[in-house]
């Protein structure tokens, strides 16, 4: 079965029976998750003047979601979304005041890490449920991709409003309008999702066992490892930049067009996405992983060479149509991943991944930017994309099922020993090459489901 996906594929996705409102909420509860990271890293750079302070900040507030999703996909799985949801939603509102207050009162560093940590670590996670409700209202298939594709796209829509917002907001009379107004639309999205029909009936009854992992749940599989490792390059590049864009703006004495040129890699990210989809290459998901990542990273590379804010937004542009790609073949290899009953948490460790790297990339991307400039983070952000892109080739035979080729070469020898001691047949099976569509595994797991 192909999972490339049409337009027609996309539109029974989403008219399918019980999605409607979800979709709606979702789009709310969403739409504001770029906003608020670069709200807060705006804010925060503004009222202390320091990007490295800034860089700390919103670090430790993606660090916090990433230690907050799987915890959430978990409790998701146990009792469905609704309570979980709305008691993390009115948490994360009255940490979101908190955080204002710290910066309005010009906090120690470390209290304002603190608070940034917990409003991470409380942030709804309307998107790993979002993704998991589409396991359990469409069947394995091109729809099923589709709507994973979808799921990938509205993100990108929402990484080019958010940053685009961001910058406005930061120049308006009070700098911290942005997170504010991100915090109340991400509440009020979340609370609308949690409270919808579909998304009340997922109870913890209808829920099936997941395999035990232990503590590390779905994560002790390899393969899940390995797509993690993946979603980390990838949100490790994206911090990197999210950090010296703005700063390249600034430099140039434009610091509102910083997050404008974030936004337009995202425009190229949502066309190339749709395309991609339809013709996805490579076609094995175990392929697809590190050529997406690797070709990212060295595009990456494109952004230290303009001289020019103009010349900086081209390259966004460019470096912006592998993000969608990306995104869509991390949920398809979920698909394959991921135990019986823990999909919401298998997401949960996609997210976290991608804002683990998040937060280490802006992290070090604001040392890097006052220490030696912007075009120097760009070119780190390149190097260890790359570096990620060749651990998850060496990697690639626990996503596809297939040992590595040491093992395989040991196998064959064997196989030879014990073949000379029997009939030899005169008639040659069909030899399979690996790296063809059908050898890949992932497409016999969509397949059973």
């Amino acid at each position: 079965m192909s999972d490339a996906a049409s337009i027609a594929d996309y539109r029974r996705a989403l008219t399918t029976p019980g999605a409607t409102g979800p979709v709606i909420a979702a789009l709310f509860g969403r739409l504001p998750i770029a906003m608020v990271g670069i709200s807060l890293l705006l804010y925060t750079q503004h009222q202390t003047g320091s990007f490295a302070t800034a860089g700390l900040v919103s670090g430790a507030a993606l660090i916090g979601v990433a230690m907050g999703s799987v915890a959430q996909g978990r409790i998701v799985d146990r009792f469905g979304p609704t309570r979980p949801l709305l008691v993390f939603s009115t948490v994360f509102a009255a940490l979101a005041a908190l955080e204002v207050t710290a910066i309005e009162l010009r906090a120690p560093v470390p209290v304002l890490v603190g608070c940034a940590l917990a409003l991470g670590l409380s942030q709804p996670q309307v998107g790993s449920a979002s993704r998991a409700l589409w396991h359990r209202l469409l069947p394995a298939g091109p729809v099923r991709t589709a709507a994973y594709s979808y799921e990938a796209i509205s993100m990108e829509v929402f990484f080019i409003l958010g940053p685009g917002l961001a910058g406005l907001f930061v120049t308006a009379p009070w700098p911290g309008t942005g997170l504010v107004i991100g915090a109340a639309t991400q509440f009020l999205g979340s609370v609308a999702f949690a409270m919808t029909r579909t998304v009340r009936a997922w109870g913890s009854r209808e829920t099936a066992p997941a395999q035990s992992g232990g503590v590390l749940g779905a994560f002790a599989r390899p393969a899940m490892r390995t797509v993690a490792l993946a979603a980390f390059g990838f949100g490790l590049v994206v911090g990197f930049i999210e950090v010296a864009v703005p700063a390249s703006a600034t430099a140039a004495g434009h610091p509102g067009v910083g997050g404008l040129l974030l936004s337009l890699w995202s425009v190229s990210s949502v066309l190339f996405g749709v395309l991609y989809g339809m013709r996805p290459w490579p076609r094995p998901i175990y392929l697809r992983l590190p050529v997406l990542l690797g070709g990212f990273a060295l595009l990456s590379a494109l952004l230290a060479i303009p001289t020019s804010l103009l010349g900086l937004g081209m390259a966004m542009v460019l470096v912006g149509t592998l993000i969608t790609p990306q995104s869509t073949t991390h949920s398809l290899a979920v698909e394959a991943a991921a135990p019986p009953g823990a999909a919401a948490e298998a997401f949960g460790w996609v997210i976290t991944s991608v804002t683990l790297g998040l937060a280490i990339g802006q992290s070090v991307s604001g040392g890097l930017v006052e220490s030696a400039g912007p075009r120097a983070a760009f070119l780190w952000a390149s190097a260890a994309g790359v570096s990620i892109a060749l651990m998850v080739w060496l990697l690639r035979h626990t996503v596809s099922g297939r040992p590595p080729a040491r093992r395989r070469t040991s196998s064959a020898v064997s196989s030879t020993a014990i073949a000379s001691t029997e009939p030899v047949s005169s008639t040659p099976g069909p030899r399979a090459d690996p790296d063809t569509p059908d050898a890949d595994p992932s497409a016999s797991a969509a397949r059973s489901g």
